[in-house]
This record gives structure tokens, C-alpha cells and sequence, in this order.
């Protein structure tokens, strides 16, 4: 005799399975499969590994079901982490244009289902200007006018393809990539240190994050803002899929220790005056010794791990001072890194890069393949 449980709580019981274990079940018979493949649950999955919101909707995705969505763009992510150094595309941009820095994604960083989605980045180049550089065509789509001072800062919305920026003026300016001008301009009284775009289930937000302050505001609204203690501060760096984290950096004293701390911001409502304020927290904080090189730069995974690097080598540490990995490499070598949901990528002084893609079910890195600066090797030979 079949039994067959009740559809209510089956769902239930269905919620608490991860995705591969709802892939399992799936194989059971019809009636599970049908249960292990509704878009509830797999939609639950794509918003908590890829950070959607209410506004991405699976036709805005080119895919029939989240299930689908999920299937398919694991295998692409997990091909991109086997990928050979011949795989890829190499374009420069054009000498005209300037020397690019601080690249972000402007199209969205995903990978579509059927491969025909556009690559686009912005970039900020040496004749103080932002562009925007499709990857597949090897074509800059959209140039700033030259800008009155040095642009320190970018950060992107791709969501809404959008663009921002901060100068050495302290001059915050938001772009659509499209148009000539700047959407709307800002000037904050202090001196900008970190920025990140975000869009939330309550639209798109800007974080900043001052020497001594931090610093929320919506579409150029009217700012909330509360005071961090944390003396010296030299990098901050929001955690990815969530905006309401941050890890500070200092280096302080002749024995350079280096000091980490995390905090989580709220948005608390005052009893009087029904007026918004920002409150922080901090969870966690810890301290390193000297190294032989200074560390130089960090980056945070929603893993609750900190990565930063010397010149010469990659170290990971949860965000309590668990020492989980190091990567070593030559003195000098390493240049910068970039951390984000799904991998880390360290730059090199040659102009090379080696790709790091987080494990699935673990805090640690595995080393996936390096790709070499194709201009500098010809030079070498």
C-alpha cells in the first residue's frame, strides 16, 4: 500500500532540504518531483546565492521556472571555475580611451542561459573619465565628460545599469551610462573611504562610509549617519549580499598590528520624532601581528571570512581571527584582489590574475587557473 503524505506537510518538509538533496527527491516518482520542483522553493535558493529581489522576475531572467534558472546557472559557474587559460577572450581597451582602473560590471555580472547576454564594465581611466567596455565586441560603448578632479571612487548598480562616483572633492555623482551629463550630483562634508551600490526589497540603496562616519542614503535623499570608533581606519569593505555589514581595517603603531572589526548596521526608529537613525553593532574583532610584508588589501565573503593580502601572499580569516588558509607567492607579486559571493581574484604586478572560487559548503578557497598578461609575455620573449 502507497502512502502518500499530505501536500501542506510535505511542502514543509521539502523547505528544510538544500538544492542537491531537492534534486535527489525529485527522482523519487511524479508526485515529488512535482513537490521538490516548485518555483517556492528554488526561488528561495537563487535569492540567497545570488542576492535577487522582487523585481527579477524569470522572464527578466530568460528562463521558464527557478528550478530551471538554478540548474542551469550552477553548471555555468561551475564550468567558469574549470575553465583553461585558451578559453577566454583577450581585448585591450583602445590607447585613446586611457588607462582603465577600478573595472566593475555596469550589464549585470551574471551568466544568461542562452549565452547571448552583453558583458559590459565601467571603468574609470587616466584622463579622468568613466567608460563603459563590452567585453564581447572589444568596444567602448559610453564616455564621461572629462571631470574637474581626480575620480577616487566607483561603484555600479547593474540592476538598474547605473554608475557612481566620488571625487578627491568629495563630490558624489550618479550616472545612468547612457547620458553625457551626470543624473544627479552631491557634495558630502567629509571625505569618502568606501562605497557600495546596492539594490534592496526596498529599492536602490547607496552606502558610504566615511573616516569617521557612516553614511546611508537613498536616491540622494536626505542622509542617516552614525559615528563608527575605529581610529586609524585604512580599508572598509561592505560583506556582498548584504548591505548592512561592514568590515573595517587599521594598522596602528611602530609593530604595525593589524585590526580588524565587523559591525552591523540597523535603521531603528527614534520614539520621538518618528525620525530614522542608524545604529551599529559590533559582532566581531580581532588583531594580527606584524608580517614581513604590510597587509595591504582585504575583502569580505558572506561567508563571515575576511581575505587580504601582502605582497606575496593571500591569507583568509573568519572574521573572528581563525586563521583557514594562506596562498603563498613570490615578494612584490601581488598587486590587489577582488572579493565577491563567488570567487577572489588576485591581480598580479605583471598584469596577470589568478581566480579562487569559494567552496560550496566551506568557508575555504580552491584555486582554479591563472591567466597570464598576454602584452606582458610577448615583451618577455
Amino acid at each position: 500500500m502507497e502512502f502518500h503524505l499530505p501536500s501542506v506537510p510535505m511542502r514543509k518538509i521539502l523547505s528544510y532540504l538544500d538544492a542537491f538533496s531537492l534534486l535527489q527527491i525529485a527522482q523519487v516518482n511524479k508526485r515529488w518531483n512535482t513537490f521538490a520542483s516548485t518555483d517556492v522553493l528554488w526561488r528561495k535558493f537563487c535569492l540567497k546565492r545570488w542576492f535577487f529581489y522582487e523585481v527579477v522576475t524569470l522572464e527578466l531572467l530568460g528562463t521558464e521556472s527557478w528550478k530551471q534558472f538554478f540548474v542551469c546557472r550552477t553548471r555555468q559557474e561551475r564550468a567558469k571555475s574549470r575553465a583553461k587559460p585558451e578559453d577566454f577572450t583577450y581585448k585591450e581597451i583602445p590607447v585613446e580611451i586611457g588607462a582603465p582602473r577600478n573595472a566593475y560590471y555596469i550589464s549585470g555580472c551574471g551568466l544568461t542561459r542562452d549565452g547571448q547576454g552583453k558583458s559590459v564594465i565601467c571603468v574609470v581611466t587616466s584622463m579622468n573619465t568613466i567608460s563603459t567596455w563590452d567585453l564581447h565586441k572589444g568596444a567602448v560603448t559610453w564616455v564621461s565628460p572629462v571631470q574637474p578632479s581626480y575620480i577616487k571612487i566607483l561603484a555600479t548598480l547593474p540592476e538598474m545599469h547605473i554608475a557612481v562616483t566620488v571625487d578627491i572633492e568629495s563630490t558624489i555623482k550618479l550616472w545612468d551610462c547612457h547620458n553625457r551629463e551626470a543624473l544627479a550630483t552631491n557634495n558630502m562634508l567629509s571625505s569618502c573611504q568606501s562605497l557600495k551600490a546596492v539594490f534592496t526589497k526596498d529599492g536602490p540603496v547607496v552606502l558610504v562610509f566615511f573616516m569617521s562616519s557612516l553614511l546611508r542614503t537613498s536616491e540622494f535623499s536626505a542622509p542617516a549617519s552614525t559615528i563608527l570608533s575605529f581610529p586609524l581606519c585604512q580599508r572598509a569593505f561592505w560583506t556582498p549580499r548584504r548591505e548592512d555589514r561592514i568590515t573595517l581595517m587599521s594598522i596602528k603603531g611602530s609593530k604595525k598590528i593589524t585590526t580588524f572589526v565587523t559591525f552591523d548596521i540597523k535603521l531603528e526608529k527614534e520614539e520621538i520624532g518618528n525620525k530614522i537613525r542608524v545604529k551599529e553593532y559590533a559582532i566581531a574583532n580581532f588583531s594580527l601581528k606584524k608580517f614581513e610584508d604590510t597587509l595591504e588589501w582585504m575583502g569580505v565573503s558572506d561567508k563571515n571570512v575576511i581575505v587580504c593580502s601582502t605582497g606575496s601572499s593571500l591569507l583568509i580569516y573568519s572574521i573572528t581571527g581563525l586563521h583557514l588558509q594562506t596562498f603563498p607567492y613570490g615578494p612584490g607579486e601581488i598587486l590587489r584582489l577582488s572579493v565577491d559571493p563567488l570567487h577572489v581574484i588576485v591581480t598580479f604586478i605583471d598584469g596577470s590574475l589568478e581566480l579562487f572560487a569559494w567552496e560550496e559548503r566551506s568557508p575555504l578557497l580552491r584555486r582554479c587557473y591563472r591567466l597570464y598578461n598576454k602584452r606582458h609575455m610577448l615583451h618577455r620573449r
